[in-house]
């Protein structure tokens, strides 16, 4: 307990994402692509045995890491340190290990299957969310609630419609989210400065085998392509890229957390809350949104990271420079593990919202005579009154109505008010059956239907998220 630790580690982010960009996973992934280079090599012609690399294939989760840490500390190069460390226990194999590579064939390749698996584990979480909330629009459709322009009382929408919106920047995201996953592709073997330089001399200047050499490295390491042309490392631009889908990510999940801690405010829905949750240690009786608050911190972390590849990028010199390194082993794995942890609360918040439709229904009734105005002034024009003389009386009334509201704190009383105008000739009972919520929020349950009949569901039904296990939300 005397070292820092990171809390996207200790309190946040998910065993499987954190997995990811452990030291095992890259190490591990290192050796792969070393026993992928070695099968290609021999494959085409190099003097590479099968017994060599059995045993490759024999060692690839041997790793002695406290061995590992002892070379790089001799020799100041973690790759070289490794190639030691794997040699050490497939002896045999030590000659042809890393043959013909530079240090970004391992390191740059990995960084591409790191993130590869990790955006589809993002990508999965994304639809339980989605289905999570279509359920939820889907109950609610038809459930009216006020709306609110600069936070101000609006026409009408419903707590379903309202839904939609959300899930509508999640299939945003999740359409971003495809993309990357099918652009991404592996660096390859490029060699140290771009042109393949050291395969050529490898194969004696055989270009079509130079060429078939990155084919059967990237269809062994699940990808179909390799970047056309690279210096040393892949184009930076493509952590930035990655990174910008994960703000996006971040962007919906921190407006959906700062519409529930505003609907919370108001008392309207609220997150999950245990019963023996402590909500304040010196108020006992409140209930924080301290999930949703989570979101929009991590959030906010994760937009602001976005600057760190686009910085990299701009920023990289000639065929390569080292300057990307220690800013990627943090900025990229941090994205990833803080999205992790958003998309987490966000599937349990979003599985779990309290509706209150009473409190609704009594913010409904308390603005809706003046929403209702223009259909009882319509009304009673019908009814033989002056419009312009009915639209000065309204103008009135409520401005008197609200000013009563805001100044002594009174309940509206815009329609009593109307009633008893002779000018509109409409009773209290008249002018209330005007107030049914559902003849203004209109086509907000089409328009959920259609959202999620046309959208929603034929995205789900096509992309079936795989079982996940999350975790526990901690503190």
């Amino acid at each position: 307990m005397n070292s820092y630790e990171s809390p996207l580690a200790s309190r946040y982010a998910g065993s499987d994402m954190l997995y990811l960009f452990s030291p095992d996973k890259k190490f591990t992934t290192w050796r792969k692509l070393w026993i992928a280079l070695a099968r290609a090599e021999r494959e085409l012609g190099l003097d590479i045995s099968r017994e060599q690399i059995a045993q490759m294939e024999a060692c690839m989760g041997d790793i002695d890491y406290e061995y590992a840490a002892q070379m790089e500390k001799k020799l100041r190069h973690d790759v070289m340190a490794h190639i030691h460390t794997f040699g050490k226990v497939c002896p045999e194999a030590m000659p042809i290990i890393h043959l013909g590579a530079t240090s970004c064939y391992v390191g740059d390749n990995t960084d591409i299957i790191i993130m590869k698996e990790a955006l589809g584990l993002i990508r999965a979480k994304l639809l339980l969310i989605i289905r999570a909330l279509a359920d939820f629009a889907q109950k609610y459709k038809k459930t009216p609630t006020l709306g609110f322009t600069h936070f101000q009382p609006a026409q009408l929408t419903t707590v379903g419609k309202r839904a939609t919106i959300w899930i509508n920047e999640l299939v945003m995201d999740f359409d971003e989210v495809e993309y990357r996953l099918g652009t991404l592709r592996l660096l390859g073997s490029k060699g140290a400065t771009g042109t393949q330089a050291s395969f050529l001399e490898l194969f004696g200047g055989d270009h079509a085998k130079v060429k078939r050499l990155e084919e059967l490295i990237a269809k062994e390491m699940g990808f179909g392509e390799v970047v056309p042309v690279s210096g040393q490392t892949y184009s930076r631009k493509v952590d930035a890229g990655v990174l910008a889908t994960l703000s996006g990510i971040a962007q919906s999940a921190g407006k959906f957390a700062v519409d529930m801690r505003l609907l919370s405010h108001l008392k309207e829905c609220e997150e999950p809350f245990e019963d023996r949750q402590i909500g304040s240690s010196a108020m006992p009786y409140k209930r924080n949104p301290m999930r949703c608050e989570r979101i929009c911190a991590l959030a906010r972390n994760i937009i602001a990271n976005t600057q760190n590849g686009a910085m990299t990028a701009s920023s990289q010199w000639l065929e390569r420079s080292l300057d990307d390194s220690a800013n990627k082993r943090i900025s990229i794995p941090e994205a990833f593990l803080a999205a992790d942890s958003v998309l987490n609360i966000y599937l349990d918040v979003a599985s779990g919202i309290k509706v209150f439709p009473k409190v609704i229904n009594k913010h409904i009734m308390e603005e809706l005579p003046f929403m209702a105005t223009e259909n009882i002034m319509m009304k009673a024009v019908k009814n033989g009154g002056d419009r312009q003389a009915l639209h000065e009386a309204i103008r009135r009334h409520s401005n008197a109505a609200a000013a009563a509201v805001k100044e002594q704190g009174a309940g509206n009383d815009l329609v009593s008010r109307l009633a008893g105008d002779p000018l509109f000739g409409m009773t209290e009972a008249d002018i209330i059956s005007e107030l049914e919520p559902s003849g203004y929020y209109g086509r907000a349950p089409e328009q959920v239907d259609d959202f999620l009949s046309g959208i929603v569901r034929p995205l789900l039904e096509a992309n079936e998220a795989p079982e996940i296990t999350l975790p526990e939300l901690r503190v």
